[in-house]
């Protein structure tokens, strides 16, 4: 089985929930950015990344923007399912942007990295990485890596949604709402690409917007189907 959950953020309880445990040897579980772990280089971290490196399951994720991405893109870049990873260890990886991988005869496109949403605190804190927002080269090569496979593919797995979406879901929000160029971007894969479903968790809400398009959080979801795992 491949599961995906939202934003994790370093927080090692999500991987206590009894459905987590449940996961056999061979299952995926897909986290939609902002991991979390890999950020101070402390030992308690390194402790933590050795214990899900030795899941019995493979933990996947995709970067979000609350990452330390010096630490992150020092990781070796090999290939897995089809795609390239930073292996982190054992069966923990980053799936990296603009990539497809066969995960169970499920296509999977990731594409990570997002806009802080508080960039200028941060940016004034100097804590911002231009690194959070994907470059030119892992867009065209995402959308080179889309138009091999036909524009068709089973799984799409982000941190933002398509500009649509994220409309949507800021509609009764009072301030103007920030579209980014990603945001842009994924409106057009979305108009022009084939797809079963669309996960992403930058929203911080466990909601069904269509039958395609899903933010998720806290909760957990079978990537096949779209359903809620209780």
């Amino acid at each position: 089985m491949v599961c995906i959950t939202g934003d994790t953020h370093g927080d090692y309880s999500r991987f206590k929930n009894p459905i987590v445990k449940k996961l056999k040897k061979g299952d995926t579980l897909i986290i939609c950015g902002d991991f979390g772990f890999i950020w101070e280089n402390s030992k308690e971290e390194q402790r933590l990344l050795k214990k899900l490196s030795k899941k019995k399951y493979n933990v996947c994720f995709i970067d979000g923007t609350h990452e330390n991405f010096e630490l992150l893109n020092a990781y070796k870049i090999s290939e897995w399912k089809g795609g390239k990873v930073h292996h982190i260890g054992g069966n923990l990886y980053h799936l990296m942007r603009g990539q497809i991988f066969t995960i169970e005869d499920l296509k999977i496109f990731a594409m990570g990295g997002g806009e802080s949403p508080d960039i200028d605190l941060r940016f004034d804190h100097n804590r911002w990485s231009r690194c959070e927002i994907p470059n030119r080269e892992e867009l065209l090569e995402g959308a080179k890596n889309l138009e091999d496979a036909d524009c068709c593919v089973d799984i799409v797995v982000s941190h933002e949604p398509p500009s649509k979406i994220k409309g949507f879901l800021k509609l009764k929000e009072k301030n103007a709402v920030r579209v980014t160029g990603l945001n842009t971007y994924f409106q057009e894969l979305s108009n022009s690409c084939e797809f079963t479903r669309w996960f992403f968790g930058s929203m911080h809400v466990d909601k069904h917007i269509s039958s395609t398009h899903i933010a998720v959080f806290q909760q957990i979801y079978n990537v096949e189907t779209g359903e809620l795992i209780k």
